[in-house]
């Protein structure tokens, strides 16, 4: 075994000596400006990345209590400034929003969203003002949100009629994550498809899990061409481009099939169409300054598809644990919904409005456990001060979500999963509140904040009208592994097992 692994090993090495070759021949990044912001001394060639370990949001976080809530990394070649405060991510995120409205050209993100013709990708410019004009007017508006109101309601009773199969079972032990998952895709794939893909066996059959469990790694993980752009080629050695072009190549036959499938059933009514359909008239309608290509279309098809199912399921997966943490809480938004539902069997999206509790429980989900803990990374196009330090053109920026989260400069007791402090709060999530980022903010905030509420706030309400929830016997809180699996997104790597008791009304 040994001989036939020789070949290989010797490939990578002499590679590997190749690569360092090359760095120590390229000049190191000149420090520039003497007011950037403080931050660690960078070594030579690898600049800061040793310093983000396998976590970079927690690797971030420690960073900031000992630099402040800007400073300032040199990631392999590129200049890169993190946020971790409210008052910084203002800055960025409104006070020079418009500088800051580009995206870096990541390696992963080019090669599955066809050129980072998507729009969360996107370089700034005309294209992206575009695109996103389609979006906010045409995918996702309120109208239209609205019209899939029924496919939520579809795939809420799919979720209850799952759980009490599921629990019917010695100990009423349930495998929640999966069901939770299969909800989130469901309603997706409902509001872009049309249709659902859970029965029958296609979810399996498509492999929905393993590709969104690949795209996640693959955009929130280690590129080598992210950071030496000379070096892209380095990708072929260590299968960063074969399992690139794998997953690609997954996305786009699925999104193929569903491309045909809308084109042999055209003509129906507007209050019919998906979000596919609404593309293709787009498609084909013509009169756009850049008319979209297929491969635009299949782009911002992937970004639902992907975006959609993931930030669901985390919050909801994210949710659902901390609540059978905090029985307290728990109790407390069980009582709230089943008192204003009442006997009726089904949660209305009309009752929504009277949740307030539920309301402050979701807010307190999306501070502790914000689906992406370092938002999509911006590009600077000028150079701007923030918070008195220069910020050079070509300036990669994160800001840390998850540790504005738990910053103790907005939040007291920040570690502690406490819903009551929304109650009496006006900050909201959607973009005007700095201490609370799980959309983002300004231009590039995600403008799928009504379609991702809708679909979380009807379940969670539902699973707890229907279903009385507690840790399996033996279990206690203080044993639920709360460990993180980093990516673009972020969920817990363990899956959420927990007892069903069907409530009397189903």
């Amino acid at each position: 075994m040994a001989l036939l692994e020789w070949p290989s090993t010797v490939l990578i090495l002499a590679s590997t000596a190749l690569v360092v070759l090359m760095l120590v021949r390229t000049h190191l990044p000149k420090k520039g400006q003497t007011n950037l912001p403080p931050g660690p001394p960078p070594l030579p060639i690898v600049g800061n990345l040793h310093q983000l370990g396998r976590m970079p949001h927690l690797s971030l976080q420690r960073l900031a209590h000992k630099y402040g809530p800007i400073f300032h990394l040199t990631l392999g070649h590129i200049p890169t400034v993190i946020v971790s405060s409210a008052r910084t991510a203002k800055e960025v995120l409104r006070t020079h929003d418009l500088p800051l409205s580009s995206r870096p050209q990541l390696h992963a993100a080019k090669q599955l969203f066809y050129g980072c013709t998507d729009i969360v990708f996107s370089p700034y410019g005309n294209y992206w003002r575009q695109i996103r004009k389609i979006c906010t007017l045409e995918l996702l508006s309120a109208r239209r949100v609205e019209s899939y109101r029924p496919a939520r309601a579809a795939e809420v009773d799919q979720l209850v009629r799952r759980i009490a199969a599921a629990s019917s079972g010695p100990g009423g032990a349930v495998s929640l994550s999966r069901l939770l998952g299969l909800y989130a895709n469901g309603v997706l794939c409902r509001a872009a498809f049309g249709r659902e893909f859970a029965e029958g066996g296609e979810y399996d059959r498509h492999g929905f899990q393993k590709m969104l469990e690949e795209y996640q790694a693959l955009l929130g993980g280690f590129s080598l061409a992210d950071f030496y752009p000379s070096l892209e080629w380095v990708n072929a050695v260590t299968g960063m481009k074969r399992r690139l072009a794998r997953t690609f190549k997954r996305f786009d036959c699925f999104f193929d099939e569903i491309i045909e499938e809308h084109r042999k059933r055209r003509k129906r009514s507007e209050e019919d169409k998906d979000l596919v359909d609404v593309l293709l008239d787009i498609h084909q309608d013509g009169s756009l300054e850049m008319p979209l290509t297929m491969d635009n279309v299949k782009a911002i098809i992937l970004d639902m598809f992907a975006a959609g199912t993931d930030t669901t399921f985390i919050t909801l997966d994210w949710g659902m644990t901390e609540l059978l943490m905090n029985p307290r809480a728990l109790k407390r938004a069980q009582d709230e919904v089943r008192s204003i539902v009442g006997e009726r069997r089904t949660v209305s999206e009309g009752d929504l409005p009277h949740l307030h509790y539920l309301k402050a429980v979701i807010k307190e989900i999306f501070r502790m456990h914000p689906p992406a803990p370092l938002l999509v990374p911006r590009e600077s196009m000028e150079e701007v001060t923030i918070d008195g330090y220069q910020i050079p053109a070509k300036t990669r920026i994160f800001v840390n979500a998850w540790a504005i989260g738990r910053d103790p400069e907005s939040w007291k007791n920040p570690h502690v999963f406490e819903p009551e402090r929304f109650l009496d709060s006006s900050i909201d999530f959607k973009g005007q509140d700095f201490e609370l980022l799980p959309f983002g903010a300004g231009r590039r905030g995600c403008p799928a904040i009504t379609f991702g509420m809708a679909s979380v706030e009807i379940a969670l309400a539902q699973l707890l009208h229907s279903f009385d929830w507690e840790l399996p016997h033996g279990v206690k809180p203080e044993y639920l592994d709360m460990k993180e699996a980093f990516g673009i997104t972020m969920h817990r790597i363990a899956e959420l097992v927990a007892v069903a008791k069907p409530h009397s009304i189903i």
